[in-house]
C-alpha cells in the first residue's frame, strides 16, 4: 500500500484544532536544537569521558547513529498521525491504547523529570560561579522565568528559541577556534584519533555503555513531535526537522568533544578518577584558553541547561500532558487551553511545579543530579523501543507496506541498537524505571478494573468525537470539553 501523507487537520482524528498552528520548520528545526543544546556536552564531557574510556567521539558517533534511526521512525508516526503527544500518541494509535498509555507512562520519566534535572544542573553551574547565592535561589528564579515564556505563547517561546541558539553557537564557535589554535601550537595532546578508537581502552560493551551517558546530549529531537499541532507547514516538516535537528546537533557534539578530549590534562586519571565535580570541560578549555574561557564555557552551560533547554522541555511536556488528558487517560483539567494565549495552560503550570518540588528535593540529595540522568535517558530509551514496535505493526502489518527499509529494517537496526544500549545501561537506571514501569502496569490495570480502559478519540462527522478502543470500534461520543454526551454498546 502506498505511502500517503496523512491530512494536517486533526479533526479527522476526532479532536478539535485548539492550539495555534504558527510554527515553521526552521522554527521546529531551532526549537530541536535548543532541546538537546548544541554545547549539552560541556556538562556531562567527564561522565562520557570515563565511561568511554576516552573515546567521547565514538560514543557520540554511535548515539547519533542509534538515535537517527529513531528518528526515521519518529518522522513516520508524525505523517501518520500529526498530533501532539509523541510516543504517547503514536503507540496508541499505531498498536493500541493500552500500550499508548504505558509508552506515556514511561515517558513521563523523560518529560516530567527533565525540566527538573536541568534547573538543577543550572542552578549547580550558577553556584559554583556566584556562590553567594544558594543553589535553590537559582532553580526557583530559572522556573518562574521559563513558565511565564511558555504561559505567553509557543511564538514567545519561537522567538527566545532563535535568540538563546545563536549565543549557544558563538560560544561554541570560541570554544572551537580557540581549542585548534592551541593544538596547533603544542597545547594539549595534539591531533590524533584516539578520541574516536582507542585500541588499549575499546570494548563493545564499553563504547555501548557510554552511549547511555551520551544519549543525554540527544534527548530533545523527540520533543518536536509534541508540536504537531502547532505546525503550520506539511507533515513532512515534523519528521525532517527531526533528521536535521540531529544530524547538525550530532555533528556539533563530535567535534567539540574531540577537541576537549585532545586537550584533558591527563586523560588516564579522568578514566580512573572519574569527574565527580564536573567541570571536565572546563578544564579542558582553561588548558585551551586561560581561565576567561573556561569560564565562558561554564557560565553557557548554566544558561542553556536552566534556561533554554527547560523553557523548550517545559513546553514539550506540558503538550504530552495535554494530550493525555485530552484522552481522559489523565485529570482533565490538564486538557485546559487558555481561550487567547492558545497554551495548554494548567498543564504548562503543573510542569512547573513538579520541576520546582522535583528539584528542591535532588538539590538536598549527593546524588541528585545522577539519579535524575539515569531515569530520564531509561524512559526516554525504553519508549523509544515501542515506537519501534509501532512502525512495523502500523505500516508493516496494518496497511501492509512494501516499503521495508522504513517500514521493517531501520525500526528493526534502531531497535537492536536501542535494545543493546538498555541492557548495558546503569543497573540502578534499569531497577528504577522496571519500577515505574510496575507502577504504571498497576494503574492501568485499574483502569481497567474500573471500567475506565484506555481509549483514544476517532471522528464521529459530528462536533464532538468517538472514543475508541483498543480494537477502533466507537465506544462514546464526546464533547469539546471532554463529557460523554452519547454511549454506544462496543462491538
Amino acid at each position: 500500500m502506498a505511502d500517503t501523507p496523512a491530512p494536517q487537520s486533526i479533526e479527522s482524528y476526532g479532536y478539535q484544532q485548539e492550539l495555534r498552528r504558527s510554527l515553521t520548520f526552521t522554527d521546529l528545526l531551532v526549537y530541536g536544537l535548543v532541546f538537546m543544546v548544541p554545547i549539552a556536552p560541556f556538562g556531562i564531557f567527564g561522565g562520557v569521558f570515563q565511561g568511554s574510556g576516552g573515546m567521547v567521539a565514538l560514543a557520540y558517533v554511535l548515539g547519533m547513529v542509534a538515535m537517527m534511526f529513531t528518528a526515521l521512525s519518529y518522522a513516520q508516526m508524525s505523517r501518520a498521525f500529526p498530533m501532539a503527544g509523541s510516543v504517547y500518541t503514536y503507540a496508541g494509535r499505531g498498536i493500541g491504547a493500552p500500550v499508548g498509555f504505558l509508552s506515556g507512562w514511561m515517558i513521563l520519566l523523560d518529560y516530567v523529570l527533565v525540566p527538573g534535572l536541568l534547573y538543577l544542573i543550572a542552578g549547580v553551574a550558577m553556584n559554583s560561579l556566584v556562590p553567594s547565592v544558594p543553589v535553590w535561589l537559582w532553580l526557583i528564579g530559572f522556573v518562574l522565568l521559563n513558565t511565564v515564556v511558555n504561559y505567553l505563547g509557543i511564538e514567545t517561546t519561537a522567538k527566545v528559541n532563535k535568540a538563546v541558539l545563536v549565543g549557544e553557537l558563538v560560544v561554541l564557535a570560541v570554544f572551537l577556534v580557540v581549542g585548534v589554535i592551541a593544538l596547533a601550537n603544542g597545547k594539549g595532546r595534539g591531533f590524533d584519533f584516539t578520541p574516536l578508537y582507542n585500541s588499549h581502552h575499546f570494548s563493545w560493551s564499553l563504547a555501548f555503555g557510554a552511549v547511555s551517558i551520551a544519549v543525554l546530549s540527544f534527548l530533545g529531537f523527540d520533543g518536536i513531535s509534541t508540536l504537531s499541532e502547532e505546525n503550520r507547514d506539511s507533515t513532512k516538516a515534523i519528521g525532517r526537522s527531526m533528521v536535521a535537528a540531529l544530524l547538525l546537533a550530532g555533528t556539533l557534539f563530535i567535534v567539540q568533544t574531540w577537541v576537549a578530549s585532545l586537550l584533558v590534562a591527563d586523560p588516564e586519571a579522568l578514566i580512573a578518577d572519574g569527574d565527580p565535580n564536573g567541570t571536565a570541560f572546563y578544564d579542558a578549555a582553561r588548558t585551551a584558553g586561560g581561565s576567561w574561557l573556561a569560564t565562558l564555557t561554564a557560565a553557557s552551560t548554566a544558561v542553556a541547561w536552566g534556561f533554554a533547554n527547560s523553557l523548550v522541555a517545559q513546553a514539550a511536556t506540558s503538550r504530552l500532558l495535554f494530550a493525555m488528558a485530552r484522552d481522559r487517560q489523565l485529570p482533565r483539567f490538564l486538557a485546559k487551553v487558555h481561550p487567547v494565549r492558545r497554551v495548554p495552560v494548567n498543564a504548562t503550570l503543573l510542569t512547573a511545579g513538579i520541576s520546582l518540588v522535583l528539584g528542591l528535593y535532588m538539590a538536598s540529595r549527593s546524588d541528585g543530579i545522577t539519579l535524575l540522568s539515569t531515569l530520564v535517558n531509561f524512559g526516554a530509551l525504553t519508549t523509544f523501543l515501542v515506537l519501534h514496535v509501532a512502525v512495523v505493526v502500523h505500516y508493516l502489518i496494518r496497511k501492509r507496506s512494501k516499503d521495508y527499509w522504513r517500514h521493517l529494517i531501520a525500526p528493526l537496526l534502531g531497535f537492536a541498537i536501542l535494545g543493546y544500549v538498555v541492557v548495558n545501561a546503569n543497573i540502578a537506571a534499569q531497577r528504577l524505571g522496571f519500577v515505574w514501569l510496575l507502577i504504571g502496569a498497576i494503574v492501568l490495570a485499574g483502569l481497567v478494573a474500573t471500567g475506565r480502559k484506555p481509549r483514544l478519540a476517532v471522528a464521529d462527522g459530528s462536533d464532538g468525537l468517538a472514543v475508541a478502543g483498543s480494537d477502533g470500534s466507537a465506544v462514546a461520543v464526546a464533547g469539546s470539553d471532554g463529557s460523554a454526551v452519547a454511549e454506544e454498546e462496543q462491538k
